[in-house]
């Protein structure tokens, strides 16, 4: 009977602390914004901070422009979990510099990333790091048209970075060295190509961007393009389309941090430190997404796959405590 008595009160004592942590931090409205790493980890927020922090989370449909738009006029949502800053630099240091927005944690901690790949097999092989070392073996990137020139996988026709790619294809010289560049036509397209090849363990080389699904599921390379970023040569020639003349350059890395509301800073306690600390980098985002690929899962799935087979990873974004309070709960 003592000990009945001894786990009703230890559970009494538990839902009363559970009570207090939730008064404290209150009803969190999370962006979920519409692409997949982003989506991923603003369920993943929702099972920490409901779990281990006591909030009572809903999430709310956002995309980039109109999330930061209504946080900054509005207050509204209280955090956006995965914001891509470089998109709206200027309105964003003015609200952090008024108070009304505070930065959290940079939530990908390699940055958003685009550029040149090959495939991991083909870099260790043939000592291929660099774009001017692949430019120096066309006969290791098969799938031209024409069979005596390397293969080149640009963007799809309508994207942006079709136009980008396609400056630095020329920039670059793969134009005048044995090189063609293939358009795939879709989406789909680039991914069966750069799939195929792995899977036949042929070259492959690209425009491709992380985190993705498909970079977590195969291995590759971002080559180095060996020259920094010229800002004014990117806006006045490498974004331009059929720009006459252009000259190498390379992406600029997509900083991408969480950013929250001053109301949720103020009241969400612990959590706070949480969103401040948490951080994964794009090969650990890049497996949840291809798992969520390969098993047609929802976010939300996919944020209990994350939580259950990468505990070396979120342990360390929160305390012993929380992260028992969040291993019970699943």
């Amino acid at each position: 009977m003592k000990k009945l008595l001894v786990s009703v009160a230890a559970t009494a004592l538990i839902g009363m602390a559970s009570s207090a942590m939730a008064e404290e931090c209150g009803t969190v409205t999370v962006a979920e914004m519409n692409w997949a790493s982003a989506g991923a980890i603003s369920q993943i927020d929702k099972l920490i901070l409901e779990n281990g922090y006591g909030c009572n989370v809903e999430l709310v449909t956002g995309d980039t422009m109109p999330t930061f738009t209504s946080m900054n006029e509005k207050g509204e949502p209280d955090m956006a979990p995965e914001l891509w800053i470089n998109a709206v630099r200027e309105p964003l240091d003015a609200a952090v510099a008024e108070g009304s927005l505070i930065i959290g944690g940079e939530i990908l901690n390699e940055g958003g990333v685009e550029g040149f790949w090959v495939p991991t097999f083909i870099a260790e092989e043939h000592d291929i790091y660099t774009v001017k070392d692949a430019l120096a073996h066309p006969e290791l990137f098969p799938g031209a048209e024409d069979e005596s020139k390397g293969a080149f996988y640009s963007c799809p026709t309508g994207w942006n970075c079709r136009i980008t790619t396609g400056n630095l294809f020329r920039a670059f010289g793969f134009d005048k060295g044995g090189f063609e560049m293939v358009d795939p036509g879709s989406a789909a397209g680039l991914d069966g190509a750069l799939a195929r090849a792995n899977e036949r363990k042929e070259g492959w080389l690209g425009y491709y961007w992380a985190p993705t699904a498909i970079l977590g599921k195969y291995d590759m390379t971002l080559l180095d393009f060996e020259t920094p970023h010229n800002k004014e040569e990117w806006d006045n020639c490498t974004v331009v389309e059929d720009c006459p003349d252009p000259k190498p350059n390379s992406w600029v890395k997509s900083e991408v941090y969480t950013v929250v509301t001053k109301d949720f800073a103020e009241k969400a306690g612990p959590a706070m430190d949480y969103v401040k600390g948490r951080t994964w980098d794009n090969r650990t985002a890049g497996k949840v997404l291809a798992w969520m690929t390969d098993n047609q899962a929802s976010n939300e799935d996919g944020a209990y796959y994350f939580l259950e087979n990468f505990e070396d990873v979120w342990s360390k974004w929160v305390s012993p405590e929380v992260a028992e309070k969040v291993k019970a709960s699943l």
